[in-house]
């Protein structure tokens, strides 16, 4: 590892919110000292408690998120922020700000926050959180909250990064039936009912809780909470939610086989990403344009033409 790649890291770990900031940068946008910057932390990762916080667009995920950094400071904890933000179709950079939303935070030394682009990612997450998160994880924060872009019912990757996922909805989300259908709430370890000062909330609670019913049964129900996040009202008992969950998942060694099956899929998406980018250098040599004129005078099928490609970066 570089020298100037060790001094970066060592200062993060010291608290220098500007070293940390450039470690982000640096496996965000895959500098070439990511890999470095990745091997030296990931060893002392797997210690962070990470909570995902998900939802429709509008539910009041930020107001939620600021609400639990708040009950995580006064126990003392440090919390780290990732808040993905749809990209700008310009510069490829997050256009909401969630830090602005959290601002109270920023000038305290026990909380970071960074927003990050999706970048056209689907899933409601950025493909570069994983590694974020690493380097979070692996600098010392003890408790990392990853709060997602608006999503629908099929983008719940979230799931995969967090220990425990918190899934927001509003009074007057939906019936019951389509609640069931959406996966958005299948993979919820807490639900949240919030701006439950709104008319409704009977309703919401009572179409979850029929959802739970009718599904398959579960070691761990998720518990129903409702709050008014620009109140405060209801942060205790969504805290006591949270430690609770994590409690279950250490008592029963849950946690322990999460995290492996989500390292396993991180290694399988690494492979993928890894397979793409030798790919596209392949595709800059002569016999990958051979290869394309054969297929364009269809003289040889896209399918046996890719066996072929994949065989001879083997070979």
């Amino acid at each position: 590892m570089a020298q100037d790649s060790i001094e970066i890291v060592t200062a993060a770990r010291k608290g220098d919110r500007r070293a940390l900031a450039r470690l982000i940068s640096i496996v965000e946008e895959h500098r070439p000292a990511a890999s470095a910057v990745l091997a030296e932390l990931f060893p002392s990762t797997g210690k962070a408690n990470v909570v995902g916080l998900t939802g429709a667009p509008g539910s009041g995920k930020s107001t939620l998120s600021d609400v639990i950094i708040s009950r995580m400071r006064s126990r003392g904890d440090h919390v780290a922020v990732i808040a993905v933000d749809p990209s700008s179709p310009f510069t490829g950079g997050a256009i909401l700000g969630d830090r602005i939303r959290m601002q109270d935070h920023i000038t305290d030394p026990g909380v970071y926050i960074r927003s990050m682009g999706s970048r056209g990612h689907l899933g409601g997450m950025s493909a570069a959180a994983p590694k974020v998160v690493t380097v979070l994880d692996g600098i010392g924060f003890p408790q990392i909250l990853i709060e997602t872009v608006g999503v629908g019912q099929a983008e719940v990757e979230v799931v995969g990064e967090a220990d425990t996922t918190v899934v927001v909805v509003n009074p007057g989300w939906g019936d019951a039936v389509q609640a069931n259908k959406a996966g958005l709430l299948e993979i919820a370890d807490v639900f949240v009912v919030n701006k439950a000062d709104r008319p409704g909330v009977r309703e919401t609670v009572r179409d979850l809780n029929q959802m739970l019913d009718l599904g398959s049964a579960r070691e761990w129900r998720p518990p129903i909470i409702e709050t008014v996040a620009t109140k405060a009202e209801g942060s205790g008992d969504l805290m006591s939610a949270l430690d609770n969950h994590r409690a279950h998942l250490v008592d029963d060694g849950h946690l322990e086989t999460k995290r492996s099956q989500r390292l396993e899929a991180t290694l399988k998406s690494a492979l993928a990403l890894a397979a793409v980018e030798r790919m596209a250098n392949a595709q800059e040599s002569d016999g990958y344009q051979q290869t394309l004129s054969k297929v364009t005078e269809r003289r040889l099928d896209p399918w046996s033409a890719a066996q072929s490609l994949v065989e001879g970066l083997n070979g």
